[in-house]
């Protein structure tokens, strides 16, 4: 099954070029630039921002920005820039014995940086005040990865009693340390008091590069000369040039069984901004 992977991608991302491809060279009615701009499309830019969910994320996936122009009545060609978390579907939070949370075997944070260019052609137009516009849109680019150290509070006095204590610990005067999860080096899980701030290990940040491609269809509401609001749903496939060591085996086993280097997702991203 790993073997046939690496294909199916690489068959899958053909197969997607060739449509954009075809799908930038099929004929449309260009608009004269002596002419004034028609009822249908009087504007040259666009600019839209929004919130993303996705398969491969938490609650809230990321955000997103996009710039296009107009090149003709129904093409634009855009660039976009993409900040998503990645979640291992492995993931077990558990509650320490003083009521904190922490992720057992979690030793990264993944966070992914999607800058791409694309092409985005109007399907079904709407009325210039009303309706709803339907488009297609298509893009790829480089991925960058940040695998950033998930710290957690460790109490090294409550560790050092030996066995389960019996007694809770006195985080008053016990020598407590934030510092980032190893299963092997912290195997005492009672204590484990909580997980430490988020951008503890910022200054530890590891950068994995990768590649994305895309493809989606947008709905739009609003006015077409002004706000442009909206939603997009599509499928996007990342595949990075080694596996994201989010979760780390609390033995022996091997980690290519938690992590992965590939990441097909579905996502739905809901955005507003405006056309001049």
């Amino acid at each position: 099954m790993r073997s046939l992977t690496p294909r199916f991608f690489g068959l899958l991302a053909a197969g997607l070029l060739a449509g954009v491809t075809a799908w930038a060279q099929a004929p449309v009615r260009s608009v004269p630039m002596a002419t004034a701009p028609s009822d249908e499309q009087s504007y040259s830019k666009e600019f839209v921002y929004g919130v993303n969910f996705n398969t491969q994320g938490g609650l809230l996936g990321g955000v997103s920005v996009r710039s296009a122009r107009v090149l003709d009545d129904r093409l634009l060609r855009f660039w976009s820039i993409e900040g998503v978390m990645l979640k291992n579907a492995k993931e077990d939070q558990v509650t320490s014995v003083v009521g904190g949370s922490y992720i057992r075997q979690k030793v990264n944070y993944a966070f992914a940086l999607r800058p791409s260019v694309g092409l985005q052609r109007v399907l079904f137009r709407k009325a210039a005040d009303a309706g709803v516009q339907v488009n297609g849109l298509v893009s790829a680019g480089p991925t960058i990865g940040l695998l950033m150290p998930y710290y957690i509070s460790f109490d090294r006095t409550y560790a050092q009693s030996g066995s389960v204590p019996r007694v809770p610990p006195n985080v008053a005067t016990d020598e407590i340390v934030n510092e980032q999860y190893d299963p092997f080096k912290h195997n005492q899980e009672w204590a484990i008091l909580d997980r430490g701030p988020l951008f503890s290990g910022i200054g530890e940040t590891k950068i994995v590069p990768g590649f994305h491609i895309r493809g989606g269809l947008s709905f739009e509401y609003g006015r077409y000369r002004e706000a442009v609001t909206g939603m997009e749903v599509g499928f996007l496939v990342e595949a990075y040039t080694k596996r994201l060591l989010i979760l780390s085996p609390s033995s022996l086993s091997d980690a290519d069984a938690l992590n992965r280097q590939f990441f097909p997702s579905v996502y739905l991203t809901l955005y507003f901004g405006h056309r001049s």
